[in-house]
């Protein structure tokens, strides 16, 4: 049969009641039994509490007692609200810093790996661990003995004669060993750009030898564009996933934010509202708050990537 026939054919039969053969129909079946543990997951896990948060966003709840309607006051109370002012300039510093020093790690290092050393799957290994890591309650406490008044930095400082200060305990420096934390944990973004390196074809680096470049040329000309597309990817992650950090700041700064409000993170001040102040509805609110901060700026991440990513179209 030509092919005008089968879409003659097949146009007759699109508007037939039955157009599946039984053993297509089973599979159906098979595959709405198999997706359904996810769709009720998605529903009672996902779904159910983000809309409950919305609705308590608008009410004033203790967990103790049934939540009253109070319309958009605790949205309002935030103008007015200096710590949270406070943790979101917190929160933006943190993002803003470690998450360009990770992905510079990151790349760094995978541009190192992607020289054919021997034993990489053993160096992949062994860096990717830090982001399994990284999040964990144990780290944390392993991070603040390290950077506390008698840990192993300011021990090796004394060994040149420096007496280094309460790196965790002094406000000017302990976000900044929260941020070294993260720009630590460069396992993730590592391994993607080291699969984005091995898609570059090797042409474009014998052609540019042909012509002298350099290898900061080659990195400039070649590696960098074509590596945008990584870079864009890891990017949003990244600042998605730092925005949600939590229990770094929470394990070193013993859930106070201290020393005075410097790692008081936006998700910290969050808990502290819900689970210790018992205002569920003021700390819902700044839930959504900070859902429509990492969607603005996941939204201006893919504006602006038209200017910069560069797609080999």
């Amino acid at each position: 049969m030509s092919a005008l026939g089968e879409l003659a054919a097949l146009r007759k039969t699109k508007g037939t009641k039955d157009t599946l053969s039984p053993s297509e129909r089973g599979d159906n079946k098979a595959a709405i039994f198999f997706l359904a543990p996810w769709f009720i997951g998605l529903g009672l896990i996902t779904a159910g509490p983000l809309l409950a948060s919305l609705y308590l966003s608008f009410t004033d709840y203790s967990l103790l007692e049934a939540p009253s309607w109070i319309g958009v006051e605790n949205y309002l109370r935030m103008l007015d609200d200096p710590r949270l002012h406070n943790s979101l300039v917190v929160t933006f510093t943190y993002v803003f810093v470690s998450v360009p020093l990770q992905l510079a790690a990151a790349l760094a290092l995978a541009m190192v790996l992607d020289r054919g050393l021997r034993g990489l799957a053993i160096y992949r290994s062994v860096y990717y661990l830090p982001s399994l890591l990284g999040g964990s309650v144990a780290i944390a406490i392993l991070w603040r003995q390290i950077f506390g008044t008698n840990g192993l930095v300011n021990q090796v400082l004394a060994l040149v004669g420096l007496e280094g200060p309460g790196w965790v305990s002094h406000p000017d420096y302990a976000l900044g060993t929260l941020m070294i934390l993260n720009v630590w944990t460069f396992g993730a973004p590592m391994i993607i750009f080291l699969a984005g390196l091995r898609q570059i074809p090797e042409m474009y680096y014998e052609a540019s030898s042909i012509d002298g470049a350099g290898r900061v040329r080659k990195f400039v000309s070649i590696t960098l564009p074509l590596l945008t597309p990584i870079i864009f990817f890891n990017l949003v992650l990244q600042v998605i996933g730092a925005f949600q950090a939590f229990t770094q700041a929470f394990v070193v700064s013993g859930g106070g934010g201290g020393p005075a409000d410097s790692t008081l993170f936006y998700t910290l001040y969050l808990y502290q509202n819900g689970f210790r102040s018992f205002d569920m509805g003021y700390a819902s609110a700044m839930a959504w708050l900070l859902l429509v901060i990492i969607a603005a700026l996941t939204a201006a991440n893919f504006f602006f990537s038209k200017y910069w990513v560069f797609y080999n179209d």
